[in-house]
C-alpha cells in the first residue's frame, strides 16, 4: 500500500465519518486537501500545525492508489513534497483511522486505531 496521511480535528471528522467523500474547513480557500507522507514529515505537520491543538487528533491512514481525486506532490516552503489531493477524499480510499496522543514533551505520535 502506497501510503499517505490526513490529520483531521475530531470533532470535524464525526461529521464526515459516515459519507463517502470527506473535505477539511479549508478546502475551499487551498484548493486542495492537504496530505503528508511518512513518519518525517508527519511529525513535522504536527509540531508545526498542531503544537498548540489540545482535542482530539485523527490521523487519516489513505492508501494513495485509490485515491479518486488527483494527487500532485507539490514542494511546500520548508522545501519539502507534500502530496495534495485535488478533489474530494473518497473515504473508502482510507486504510484505517488511528488516533493520536499528545506526550509529556508536547509531541503528537501515532496511537492506537480507532476505526476504518
Amino acid at each position: 500500500m502506497n501510503t499517505i496521511y490526513c490529520l483531521v480535528p475530531g470533532p470535524y471528522w464525526a461529521l464526515y465519518k459516515d459519507k463517502d467523500e470527506y473535505v477539511p474547513r479549508d478546502y475551499e480557500e487551498e484548493g486542495f486537501i492537504h496530505a503528508t507522507k511518512g513518519d518525517d514529515l508527519l511529525a513535522r505537520v504536527t509540531k508545526r500545525v498542531y503544537a498548540a491543538h489540545e482535542g482530539e487528533l485523527l490521523l487519516l491512514v489513505i492508501d494513495e492508489s485509490r485515491v479518486r481525486s488527483e494527487v500532485k506532490y507539490e514542494q511546500a516552503s520548508d522545501g519539502n513534497l507534500y502530496p495534495h489531493i485535488y478533489g474530494p477524499l473518497n473515504t473508502d480510499a482510507i486504510a484505517e483511522i488511528r488516533e493520536m496522543v499528545k506526550g509529556v514533551d508536547g509531541l503528537w505520535q501515532i496511537g492506537a486505531v480507532t476505526g476504518r
